[in-house]
């Protein structure tokens, strides 16, 4: 007993020494952390207040402290950042799907501003502003040195107002000048149409009214085309589509998938990760589908990309994405303001994240460029090739009836209609052809 009171002592005494020599120097290291946090904020006091005092011209205190907050934001990485109450209303207004503005989604990247993409129908892309445009000085003023709400602010004007950009592009020498005028940007986040047998969806933003007109347009296009049966596959086109809101782009992907998981994303604390799940109903109905990306499809329409391609539910075709794989949440704050803070990554189904990377296309298809002016050794000699229905005195086919003969008249036309696409759009005429070459292998029924 006696010896295992003083085992039991011994134990106790061991345990002390253990406790004060591992908790001692971590309470130490806290509070030396917590000193040090203090003294920095003590020295931005002090700054602040030499900078109200001492500086050349008067400041306002509302401002610096707004510059300050910003400025903490944007050191995190590109996409946080503090919203005024006037920024903040802009953006609510944005996801609503009207504002004013040039029509570009831009990010900054070298102390440049840097086009994301030109939004369909807008001034910006009336005026020929591309992906990966780089903007240097607005109205000839550098925006070198300049935060990103402070560049776009320099963009914003009255509608109406005519606005000169600067722009560097790759491929082109020297910068040249873009003159733009500012008009109110409405956006129609989905476009239908049909092309011959395909239905192209055209995509433009991740806002409010997105899954909304999807599903709406894409029932009245297979509705013109007489039902699903008539229907060879479908076209997403999320090209120069900057992304938008992540409730949308799990919408929109749920909306060709039955089942499996959409995206995933991983916070700091493995507590704050979250996953979803697609629910049983395919709006195409199983039809095929072909996906079109480019470097500036970004965020959200990475998402629906990269869902449907790990599922494979699509063939992805294009060039390779833009690489923003992280989630923004907006928080409120005092004032009205709000803070845009990067909280989580996104990952795809396959668990790859595109950060940095992007999406990689299955089939990479570049839009070629070419001078509209210039003919083409083949275009030289189409205008003079001859067939056997050029020549005076042919024979007639005499095998075909009326309705096979129109038959293979409309059959030509489709496939002349397509040529004339391939000039107009190459990548998304390369789509069309991968969905006709898909339905030609399907079992006749």
């Amino acid at each position: 007993m006696k010896k295992f009171v003083m085992a039991a002592v011994g134990g106790i005494l061991a345990g002390g020494v253990l406790t004060t020599q591992v908790a001692g120097p971590l309470i130490a290291q806290e509070a030396e952390k917590n000193s040090s946090i203090y003294e920095q904020l003590d020295l931005f006091g002090d700054i602040f207040e030499r900078i109200r005092a001492q500086y050349v011209e008067d400041v306002d205190e509302s401002e610096l402290i707004e510059a300050a907050i910003n400025g903490m934001l944007i050191s995190l990485d590109p996409h946080s950042s503090y919203l005024s109450p006037d920024a903040a209303d802009d953006m609510r207004v944005q996801t609503r799907g009207s504002f004013g503005g040039l029509g570009i989604e831009v990010t900054q990247e070298e102390g440049f501003v840097k086009v994301v993409s030109p939004i369909d129908d807008t001034p910006a892309d009336e005026a020929g502003i591309e992906a990966g445009d780089f903007i240097t000085h607005v109205d000839g003023d550098s925006v070198l040195g300049l935060t990103l709400d402070d560049a776009v602010d320099l963009m914003r004007g009255p509608v109406g107002s005519e606005i000169v950009i600067t722009v560097m592009r790759q491929g082109v020498d020297e910068p040249f000048d873009v003159t733009i005028v500012r008009d109110t940007i409405k956006l129609t986040a989905v476009r239908t149409r049909t092309q011959g047998d395909t239905v192209v969806l055209r995509i433009t933003t991740f806002n409010d009214q997105t899954y909304p007109n999807l599903e709406e347009t894409l029932k009245e296009a297979v509705e013109e085309l007489g039902g699903m049966d008539k229907v060879n596959g479908f076209v997403i086109d999320l090209r120069n589509n900057p992304g938008g809101l992540l409730t949308q782009a799990i919408k929109v992907s749920d909306g060709f998938l039955d089942k499996g998981e959409i995206v995933s994303t991983r916070g700091r604390n493995p507590q704050d990760g979250d996953r979803y799940n697609a629910s049983e109903g395919d709006l195409t109905e199983g039809k095929p589908i072909v996906v079109l990306i480019n470097g500036g499809s970004a965020s959200a329409s990475e998402i629906v990309a990269g869902a449907l391609q790990d599922h494979r539910r699509a063939i992805v075709i294009g060039t390779k994405s833009f690489g923003k794989g992280s989630v923004q949440t907006v928080m409120p704050l005092k004032g009205d303001g709000a803070m845009r803070l990067t909280t989580a990554r996104y990952y795809t189904p396959s668990g790859r994240s595109i950060q940095a990377l992007g999406v990689s296309p299955d089939i990479i298809v570049e839009q070629p460029r070419r001078d509209p002016n210039e003919e083409t050794e083949e275009e030289e000699e189409d205008r003079f090739s001859r067939s056997e229905a050029d020549l005076r005195g042919r024979l007639d086919n005499d095998s075909l009836t009326e309705d096979e003969r129109r038959q293979i008249e409309e059959e030509r036309q489709k496939a002349e209609d397509a040529a004339a696409l391939r000039e107009e759009d190459y990548q998304l005429a390369y789509a069309i052809d991968i969905l006709k070459g898909l339905s030609a292998l399907e079992p006749s029924k």
